[in-house]
Parts: structure tokens; C-alpha cells; sequence
């Protein structure tokens, strides 16, 4: 009733074994010898971070950096109260890459764009008391000059 196996050499006759090119074994040896090559380099350099995403160590914000960021985000309609804009999205990122190369020019702090945004709607939605500060202090430096006095520069104008 049960039927024997075929012998061996009938089976290879039947199915061949995969030809294994003399050109595919020498691409592995060398992705193997670069991969060793590779290997052997990264502990004697230092790990490296990836150009496409940079990472900023988060920190609290002092109150200075925040009212020059309310300022900017509110005197350039970051929220778009005043009327349709095109591509807000992109309008968007571009004021928020001002607020970032701001910050880092007057205080010297780095700040991604996405830390930003975020403290920005906290400071909206949850931090209320914080932002209407803000606004006040910001509504008293526009009152008492012309432009943006930002709270350390009133001790300065005293002396």
C-alpha cells in the first residue's frame, strides 16, 4: 500500500539544487568583510546621532523666553484669528522656526520647533494664569514704548 521513496538521483534529476552563482558568493563575501569592517569601526568612534532628527535636551522655559515667544506667535497671527491663509501648515512652521532661531539668538537656548509648539498649546489650553501674565506684560511694554520691552530691560533703563 505505501509506496518506497524514490531513490536520491531521482529526486536531483527532478529538482535541482539552486545554482549558487559565482558572482552572488562573491557580493556576500564582500557585504560580509564591509559589515566586519563596519563593526570593528563603531567602537573605536563615538556612537553617531542621525542627521535626520536632531534631539534637544527638554527644559523648563524661563518667563522671558515665553513672553518673547507669546510675542512673536500673537504679533504674527500664529493662530490665524485674522483671516484664511495659504498653506497654514507651511505658514506655521515658518513662524515657528523665527520663535527658534529667536530664542537661541537672545537667550542662547536651542529648542526644537515641536517643544515649542507644544509649550505653546499648553500654554493656551492648561497654563492660563502663566499666559495672561504674559499678555499683560507684554500689553505694559507696547503701552510704555513703542515697541517690545522684555521684563529685564526695564532695570536697565532705570540705571
Amino acid at each position: 500500500m505505501r509506496e518506497a521513496p524514490p531513490a536520491p538521483g531521482v529526486l536531483s534529476s527532478l529538482f535541482p539544487a539552486p545554482c549558487l552563482s559565482a558572482q552572488w558568493v562573491e557580493n556576500m563575501a564582500e557585504t560580509q568583510q564591509v559589515h566586519a569592517e563596519e563593526s570593528s569601526n563603531d567602537e573605536s568612534q563615538e556612537p553617531r546621532m542621525s542627521q535626520s532628527r536632531r534631539r534637544f535636551k527638554a527644559s523648563n522655559m524661563f518667563f522671558e523666553e515665553m513672553v518673547e515667544m507669546v510675542d512673536i506667535l500673537k504679533r504674527v497671527d500664529h493662530d490665524g484669528k485674522y483671516g484664511p491663509y495659504l498653506n497654514p501648515n507651511v505658514r506655521k512652521a515658518k513662524i515657528m522656526a523665527k520663535v527658534v532661531k529667536s530664542l537661541h539668538r537672545n537667550f542662547g537656548v536651542r529648542r526644537s520647533k515641536d517643544q515649542l509648539r507644544k509649550h505653546w498649546s499648553d500654554l493656551k489650553l492648561r497654563e492660563q494664569d502663566p499666559y495672561r501674565r504674559m499678555k499683560r506684560v507684554l500689553k505694559k511694554g507696547r503701552k510704555d514704548s513703542g515697541h517690545l520691552r522684555t521684563p529685564g530691560t526695564h532695570k536697565l533703563l532705570k540705571k
